[in-house]
């Protein structure tokens, strides 16, 4: 599989990884073992199975760890640069920091370094340059999917005296959710803040209210793991243990 668009993917993998505490104490969340290899090289190999060979790994908390690790990517046949934070500066401003390194790219591939992705992102490139060449105010396409969500409790709506007029016992939610995978157009970077601490989501408002335009592309289940906390990390590590078989 190729691609010949998009050459290059930032991983933002600076997160203090606090959900996944005591594990992430002395060992960065994207290093976590998922079978036989860390998380983080699951994603690159995803990556270069895409056609990606230029990868940018923004760092902070225990960085070191991914870089002694990884090294320049040559063990995996990509080439690994890093752009270093002091601090942990949230998902936009993990990726402002390496706008250094992304000069000469007009396009690039943003993806979060905590969670697993098996989907085509070829077609989601695809998909985004069909797009845009549609509609030129576009910056970005989110990979999404659908998701389905049941509370433990009922929901009483009352009135503005307390009395009550409905209830809704264990009610369930259905919708799209953010996968933590994305391709922008490089004037993206403009909209971030510069050593400061910034979220996607309010980079992305931002960018909406000025006019801008983010579309989806939405992925099947079987595309996207999370590994949000302890329960959903050692799902995702039998998983792959499966897979992988004896040893």
């Amino acid at each position: 599989m190729s691609n010949d668009v998009v050459d290059v993917a930032v991983i933002l993998a600076g997160g203090l990884g606090r959900r996944l505490h005591p594990l992430t104490l002395v060992m960065p969340k994207p290093m976590l073992p998922v079978a036989d290899k860390p998380l983080l090289e699951h994603i690159i190999e995803w990556l270069r199975s895409n056609g990606i060979r230029y990868i940018i790994i923004c760092t902070s908390y225990l960085g070191r760890v991914i870089e002694n690790y990884f090294s320049d990517g040559s063990m995996l046949n990509v080439k690994i640069e890093y752009a270093r934070a002091n601090r942990p500066l949230g998902t936009a401003g993990q990726l402002k920091s390496a706008a250094h390194l992304l000069p000469n790219h007009d396009r690039f591939i943003c993806l979060y370094g905590d969670s697993l992705y098996e989907f085509n992102l070829c077609a989601m490139v695809n998909a985004h340059n069909t797009r845009h060449e549609e509609d030129g105010s576009m910056i970005a396409t989110m990979a999404v999917m659908q998701y389905t969500a049941r509370l433990d409790y009922g929901f009483i709506d009352v009135d503005s005296i307390g009395k009550v007029i409905g209830w809704m016992e264990k009610p369930e939610f259905k919708g799209l959710i953010n996968i933590g995978c994305y391709v922008m157009e490089s004037d993206i970077l403009e909209f971030i803040p510069s050593d400061r601490v910034s979220s996607m989501n309010k980079v992305f408002m931002d960018i909406i209210a000025r006019g801008r335009s983010i579309y989806t592309y939405e992925i099947e289940k079987e595309g996207f793991r999370d590994i949000g906390n302890e329960r959903a990390y050692m799902d995702v590590y039998r998983e792959y243990i499966e897979k992988l078989g004896d040893v």
